[in-house]
């Protein structure tokens, strides 16, 4: 019996805490995880999960045996790739994730254009402004605009963007324009996916909590509403471009603007990087500049 049978499904539900979520990161059944998860355990004479019908845990053993066994996976993985590389041709499955409305704008398009070029590689995109675990479940790339809290993963910067507050012209003459921060309580602030605003007051950035009639994660629909006359809004700069060229709608608060937060492509620390993860990231990277 080969020493490595087993183990990658073992990692694999060791950092999923899941038979199921195990099976679908390595493309086979739960009943083949199962079976090798147990086959390991009885060569080692040894219980690596705590299992109930409600979830799975680590063992004080498997965390042992987890912390041996990932760096021999990562140095495998790691010989793959630097063969692979002598390949340098993207091909197979690229799992990635990123926001929901920058990218169906702007990423999901380029990546079918990258697709295009590459008739071997095939790519899976999960679209969500939730937290998603690179690692924990199985992906390749990630997307991140603004702030990135994860230090271990790599972070390449893609873009940048410009955060506007902006309202319609029927808006602010019927409600005024704000002059400073503390106005903004005295406004409709139609919010996205957080109860705050980010701006930057003689060099610090501030948070400002402010509330309104609508609440929503789509930047189109919150566009909508203050082209309406619903109340402001704080939206990145691409979504409002041709709106404030127009002037249909107006931007405010402009000496509070917070200099301009990047766009991130975030992957997994790997000392080899993958030519299709490689490809894309250099692909994004120089068309995204463009539409800056």
């Amino acid at each position: 019996m080969s020493q490595w049978e087993g183990v990658i499904e073992f990692v694999a539900v060791a950092e999923t805490e899941s038979f199921t979520a195990a099976a679908k990161r390595l493309d086979t059944s739960v009943a083949n995880i199962s079976r090798q998860v147990s086959g390991l355990e009885q060569r080692l004479e040894a219980k690596l999960f705590y299992r109930t019908t409600r979830r799975v845990s680590v063992t004080e053993t498997g965390q042992l045996f987890y912390q041996h066994c990932r760096p021999l996976l990562d140095g495998l993985e790691a010989a793959e790739n630097a063969i692979t590389q002598l390949q340098s041709k993207p091909r197979g499955k690229l799992r990635m994730t990123a926001p929901v409305s920058y990218g169906e704008r702007y990423i999901v398009p380029l990546v079918n254009e990258f697709l295009q070029l590459h008739e071997e590689l095939q790519a899976e995109i999960q679209l969500t402004n939730q937290p998603v675990g690179l690692v924990e479940q199985g992906f390749d790339l990630a997307i991140r605009l603004g702030r990135v809290e994860d230090s271990s993963l790599v972070a390449k910067r893609l873009a940048d963007r410009t955060l506007y507050v902006c309202g319609s012209p029927d808006y602010l003459a019927a409600q005024g324009t704000p002059q400073g921060l503390g106005d903004l309580q005295q406004h409709s602030c139609l919010l996205g996916s957080l109860d705050y605003w980010r701006f930057e007051e003689q060099g610090m950035e501030r948070n400002i909590r402010v509330k309104g009639r609508l609440s929503c994660n789509s930047g189109y629909a919150l566009v909508d509403a203050a082209l309406k006359g619903l109340g402001l809004i704080q939206i990145p700069d691409y979504h409002v471009r041709g709106y404030l060229e127009s002037g249909q709608l107006v931007q405010v608060l402009e000496p509070y603007v917070q200099q301009t937060e990047a766009v991130w492509a975030l992957y997994p620390q790997n000392r080899y990087l993958s030519p299709k993860v490689r490809g894309l990231i250099d692909y994004l990277s120089e068309h995204l500049r463009s539409t800056d």
